[in-house]
């Protein structure tokens, strides 16, 4: 196969070298996404107010679970790609690659009828304070999924290969028209959070076209014709296989949000709206851990594929080093610019309380958030989803969860906000755990 900017080998070379180069376009990617995201609460919250600040924030928790899904399925083809490609075997790369596309427009459009069904129902379940903005919101959203499905495909295929800057530019496109939009229709126009649901939806479409057409233009690396659309039972079976676990993992990640988000939304709209805010910049905090966390697995597994175990160690080690640095710089600026930083989102005064007080605690877990996702890659690139998925399972539902219940009913919203701090710590002890146990080391996908 012809080796050009469009393919990458990470198994050979410094490791730090390849690592920053590989992850730093991911890291843009991450960055423009949170952009993506905080555009809609930024200019709702200034345009409708905490009304609809708490509307996108209850549909996006919804909305989350079903994102997780799409990323969790095409993390697994992007792990089992990326061992192909480590190992040399292009033939069966391009297959996987065929089903890969194939199954997650597939599970895209299910999804979409799934949520557009069932939006309603989950958003009453949840409490939602603004429940009629929050059902626009989601109900738009929903037609979206099978473009949020096919980019994250095809972007999957293209990190497997070591192409991560490809899709930073199309995300950069994707970003500029969504805040252009997003001014567009709700502040002339006065859509309110319709308009902020529309322009996501066609700012996801042109991220799927764009990603379509860069295929189709490598058609010869990536086999992008005819018998490219086929679902092969044999690659769906390992794609579930890590992807499932991986699904399932940020859905009970999700999942446990959604219960934090009952809790918070029984302290009335202002509250709501204040989580709302202080979500996006801890989301925002940690998308740097988590784009390098992503690098590392897409590495990793390529490093596994060619069987260089010593340097899938070194990949993670690096990893970690930068993750622990900046999330301690993350923590800093947030603790002493918590004010300034919640005055780009709401000019509400009780909003910005709520927020401010959410921040100050919460923002503390980023030392853990900078642990145990990059032990979860080192799993996942060798193909241990299943332990990613448990470590998951014990942090968000046995501590966040049981912690955000017990200290809630006792100490009020400071408790809740204290669980939530501290439940990751569990993840970081048992990520030690696993890594220590050289298991990685023995299994491939």
């Amino acid at each position: 196969m012809k080796q050009d900017s469009t393919v990458h080998n990470l198994t050979d070379g410094s490791v730090r070298r390849q690592l920053t180069r590989y992850a730093l376009p991911m890291v843009a990617i991450s960055l423009l996404q949170a952009l993506y995201s905080m555009t809609d609460i930024i200019i709702s919250g200034h345009f409708v107010g905490n009304v609809g600040i708490s509307a996108i924030n209850n549909s996006g928790q919804v909305l989350g679970i079903v994102t997780n899904i799409a990323i969790g399925v095409t993390m697994g083809g992007n792990i089992l790609i990326s061992q192909f490609f480590g190992a040399g075997d292009q033939d069966r790369r391009k297959e996987a690659t065929g089903t890969l596309f194939s199954l997650s427009l597939l599970l895209g459009v299910f999804g979409a009828v799934l949520l557009i069904l069932f939006a309603r129902p989950m958003l009453v379940a949840l409490g939602a304070p603004a429940l009629e903005q929050a059902c626009d919101y989601l109900n738009i959203c929903a037609l979206g999924l099978p473009m949020i499905f096919g980019y994250n495909a095809l972007s999957s295929v293209l990190r497997a290969v070591g192409n991560s800057k490809t899709p930073m530019h199309i995300v950069i496109a994707a970003t500029l028209l969504n805040v252009a939009l997003d001014l567009l229709f709700v502040g002339p126009l006065q859509m309110g959070t319709k308009g902020a649901a529309a322009a996501t939806v066609i700012a996801q479409t042109l991220s799927f076209l764009l990603a379509l057409l860069y295929m189709l233009r490598h058609r010869e690396l990536f086999e992008l014709r005819p018998r490219f659309f086929k679902i092969r039972p044999a690659l769906t079976a390992s794609i579930f296989k890590l992807g499932i676990p991986s699904a399932l993992q940020n859905t009970i990640g999700s999942i446990s949000w959604l219960v934090v988000t009952f809790l918070i939304n029984s302290y009335g709209v202002d509250v709501s709206a204040g989580n709302g805010v202080a979500i996006k910049i801890k989301d925002f905090c940690q998308l740097f851990t988590a784009a390098m966390a992503n690098s590392a697995a897409s590495m990793i597994a390529q490093t596994l594929g060619a069987k260089k175990f010593d340097r899938a160690k070194q990949v993670m080690d690096e990893t970690m080093k930068i993750t622990l640095l900046i999330s301690a710089g993350m923590i800093a600026i947030v603790e002493l610019f918590t004010p300034q930083l919640v005055a780009v989102f709401t000019s509400d005064a009780k909003v910005a309380e709520a927020a401010v007080l959410n921040l100050r605690i919460e923002i503390l877990a980023q030392v853990f958030y900078a642990s145990f996702p990059v032990y979860n890659a080192l799993a996942i690139g060798a193909g241990h989803s299943l332990f990613a998925m448990a470590n998951s399972f014990v942090n968000c539902i046995l501590f966040r969860v049981v912690l955000a219940v017990t200290l809630n009913h006792f100490f009020g919203i400071v408790g809740l906000y204290t669980a939530c701090m501290l439940a990751p710590a569990i993840s970081v002890f048992l990520g030690h755990l696993y890594a220590k146990s050289r298991v990685w080391r023995r299994s491939l996908a």
